[in-house]
C-alpha cells in the first residue's frame, strides 16, 4: 500500500499495512488455526488496505485459556498496584509517541478527517490511560459494624475490591483506538486480563495498541486481540465459559443477544448501547453557538456516534432559523478521504453501513419528511453520504425512532417545557442529550426530567476520563469511566471474623 494517495499517513503508517497482520495470543503474533484470513477496507477508495486474519473457535480458546493463566498464576497475578499503574503510564507514552502514526491508522481504516483522530482519538486515548492508571493504587474496601446477637462475642468485618477474573471485551468501529483503552485500561488498573476483540470494520489501531502494550512491559497473556467478524469469533468470545465478564460497546440489537448468552452461565456483564439524542435549543440560546453545536452533535465523525444529537428541537419561534443555519452548515462541509488534509466530512465505514443510511433515507423520505439539504449519495466511489436534515417527520416516522448511525437530523418545532421534556423522552433510548439555553431555571428544571445517562448544556458530545458515560433504558447498562468502570471489572468480597 506504498501509493501516493496514502502520503499524508506518514511512513510508520505505511510500513504498518504494508503485510499481514496477525492475532495476539499469550505474547506471540500467530496466524489463525485454521489460516483464514479478510481484508481491511479503506472506506475512501472501497481499495484493500492489508489482510488480517480471522480468529476461529480454536483461537478464542487459546486466547481465554492464555489470559486464565495470566491472571490466576504468573507475575501478572502478584504484581503490586503501583507497578500495574506503571505500566499504564509507560503505555501512556507510547501512545503518545506514536500519535502520528495511530492517528493515520484511525483516519484510514474509518474514515474520519486526520486532524480529529489526531485530537479526539488519539490524544483522548492518551489522557484515558493515564487517568486510569491512577485508579490502580485507589482501589478500597470499608469497614463495617455488624450487630450479630451473640452472647459475649465481638466481630470484624471488611470489604475487599477484587479484579472480577477474565474479561471479553468487544468494541466498535467508529472508535476503535479510544474504545480499545476504554475497556483495557480500567481491567487491567485493577489486575483483570482481557481478550479484546476489535470491530472486523477497524482493526489497525487496536492491533498497533497490542504491539504497544508488548513494548510497554505487560506479562504475555494479560492483553490478547483477536480480530474476525461478530458472528462467528465475537459469538465463540462470549460463549466461551472461561470468560467471567463481557464488556460490549455497540448496537442496541447485538447487545442484547450477548446479555441473553451471558445468563446462561451468569456472566458479569456490561453494555454501552445505542441511543437517538436529542438537541433541544431554546429561543433564548446563543443561536449562532447552538446552530453550530448542533451541527456537531449529528456530522461529528460522519453522525457515527452513539450520543450523535440525531434529533433536532428548536423552540417554535426560531424554529426556522435554526434549521436553515444547520442545513447551510451541512451544505458547506468538504466531503472527502480522512487522510485528505481538507476534509471535513469523511466516508461512513463500510458498503454496508452507507446502504443502511441511504435505506434509512429513503424511508424517511417516502414517511413523509421533506429534506431540507442532502439525502443522498455523494459521489460514485466510497461510502459517502451527503450530510441531511429532515423536516416534517410525524411521531412515527422512522428515522426520528430508529438510530441511523449517519450524518441524518430529524428536526422538530417545540412550544414549551412540558411539551419539550414529553419529546425528548419519547424513545426507547436513553443515552444523552444537550439542551442550549442562557435561562438556568429552564435549564435544571429540564435536565431532572430528561430520561438520560448524559445531559450537555451548551455543548455536545464532550466525555472526560472522570465523568461516569452510560444510558437509562435501551441504552445499555453499566456505566464507564471515572470511578464508576472500576466497579465493572470487580467484585465485592465480604470478610467477617469472630475475634
Amino acid at each position: 500500500m506504498q501509493t501516493a494517495q496514502y502520503s499524508a499517513l506518514g511512513e510508520a503508517a505505511r510500513r504498518f499495512i504494508a503485510e499481514k497482520r496477525r492475532l495476539l495470543i499469550d505474547g506471540q503474533w500467530v496466524d489463525a488455526a485454521d489460516g483464514k484470513t479478510f481484508a481491511a477496507i479503506d472506506p475512501a477508495t472501497e481499495g484493500e488496505i492489508c489482510q488480517l486474519a480471522e480468529a476461529g473457535p480454536d483461537d478464542v480458546d487459546r486466547a481465554v485459556k492464555a489470559a486464565r493463566r495470566a491472571f490466576e498464576d504468573s507475575k501478572w497475578s502478584r504484581m503490586r498496584p503501583a507497578d500495574r499503574e506503571r505500566l499504564l503510564l509507560k503505555l501512556a507514552d507510547l501512545v503518545e509517541a506514536n500519535t502520528d502514526q495511530l492517528a493515520g491508522l484511525e483516519s484510514l481504516d474509518v474514515g474520519k478527517p486526520l486532524f480529529l483522530a489526531r485530537i479526539i482519538d488519539v490524544h483522548g486515548t492518551v489522557e484515558f490511560l493515564r487517568y486510569m492508571a491512577g485508579w490502580a493504587t485507589k482501589v478500597e474496601g470499608r469497614t463495617l459494624d455488624v450487630s450479630i446477637g451473640i452472647p459475649n462475642a465481638e466481630f470484624q468485618a471488611y470489604t475487599l475490591r477484587q479484579p472480577i477474573g477474565v474479561v471479553a471485551q468487544i468494541i466498535p468501529w467508529n472508535f476503535p483506538l479510544a474504545m480499545a483503552a476504554w475497556k483495557l485500561a480500567p481491567a487491567l488498573a485493577v489486575g483483570c486480563t482481557a481478550v479484546l476483540k476489535p470491530a472486523e470494520q477497524t482493526c489497525l489501531t487496536a492491533l498497533r495498541l497490542g504491539e504497544l502494550i508488548q513494548e510497554a512491559g505487560f506479562p504475555a497473556g494479560v492483553v490478547n486481540i483477536l480480530t474476525g467478524p461478530g458472528e462467528t469469533t465475537g459469538a465463540a468470545l462470549v460463549a466461551h465459559p472461561g470468560i467471567d465478564k463481557i464488556a460490549f460497546t455497540g448496537s442496541t440489537g447485538v447487545g442484547k443477544l450477548i446479555g441473553k448468552s451471558a445468563m446462561d452461565s451468569l456472566k458479569r456483564v456490561s453494555l454501552e448501547l445505542g441511543g437517538k439524542s436529542p438537541v433541544i435549543i431554546a429561543a433564548d440560546a446563543d443561536l449562532d453557538q447552538a446552530i453550530q453545536g448542533a451541527a456537531d452533535a449529528i456530522f461529528f465523525n460522519q453522525g457515527q456516534v452513539c450520543t450523535a444529537g440525531s434529533r433536532l428541537y428548536a423552540e417554535q419561534s426560531v424554529f426556522d432559523r435554526v434549521v436553515a443555519g444547520v442545513a447551510d452548515i451541512a451544505k458547506s462541509l468538504k466531503l472527502g478521504a480522512g487522510y485528505a488534509p481538507d476534509t471535513q466530512l469523511g466516508p461512513l465505514v463500510s458498503g454496508e453501513q452507507m446502504e443502511r443510511v441511504l435505506h434509512y433515507i429513503d424511508t424517511g423520505r417516502r414517511e413523509g419528511g421533506e429534506v431540507v439539504t442532502g439525502g443522498a449519495r455523494h459521489g460514485g466511489q466510497g461510502y459517502f453520504v451527503q450530510p441531511t436534515v429532515f423536516t416534517n417527520c410525524g411521531p412515527n416516522a422512522t428515522v426520528l425512532r430508529e438510530e441511523i448511525f449517519g450524518p441524518v437530523l430529524v428536526a422538530s418545532p417545540y412550544r414549551s417545557v412540558d411539551d419539550i421534556a414529553a419529546l425528548a423522552n419519547d424513545t426507547s433510548y436513553g443515552l444523552a442529550a444537550s439542551i442550549w439555553s442562557n435561562n438556568l431555571s429552564f435549564v435544571h428544571r429540564l435536565t431532572k426530567r430528561i430520561k438520560a445517562g448524559t445531559v450537555w448544556v451548551n455543548c455536545h458530545n464532550f466525555v472526560d476520563p472522570n465523568l461516569p458515560f452510560g444510558g437509562f433504558k435501551q441504552s445499555g447498562l453499566g456505566r464507564e469511566n471515572g470511578r464508576d468502570a472500576i466497579d465493572l471489572y470487580t467484585e465485592t468480597k465480604t470478610v467477617l471474623m469472630k475475634i
